[in-house]
């Protein structure tokens, strides 16, 4: 019981933190935001509100300025059984990708964001 009132306190912390503390997100044309906002169609992170590792991949997503839907599996028991039962486990952060009619369920924190930097990062 305290070790859950502790985690949840810090992960507020981590929470309100990233709020007052925002990444500068980049800059593309209209037409590039465009596109990768259709891109973004295929991409689904399942997450906690107040994960640290979550945190730091929704950091990305503002960074990137990438308009990825988010579903909280600790809140909502469809997207934990989506999850489990598309990625083999309740682990967060999880990334869906849908590409070609296959989809792939990505884990853990600096492969999500080392993905999203391959795909949708620009030159500067």
């Amino acid at each position: 019981m305290i070790m859950k009132l502790i985690r949840n306190g810090l992960g507020e912390a981590i929470v309100i933190a990233n709020t007052v503390f925002k990444p500068k997100s980049i800059q593309r044309t209209t037409s590039e935001q465009t596109a990768v906002d259709i891109e973004c169609q295929n991409l689904t992170l399942y997450q906690f509100h107040r994960c640290p590792f979550c945190v730091k991949v929704r950091r990305e997503l503002t960074r990137l300025q990438l308009p990825i839907p988010l579903k909280n599996s600790n809140e909502n028991g469809d997207y934990r059984k989506e999850l489990v039962n598309g990625g083999g486990k309740p682990q967060v952060p999880c990334l869906r990708i849908e590409e070609d009619n296959k989809v792939t369920w990505l884990y853990e924190s600096k492969e999500i964001i080392a993905y999203l930097q391959q795909r949708f990062s620009t030159q500067d």
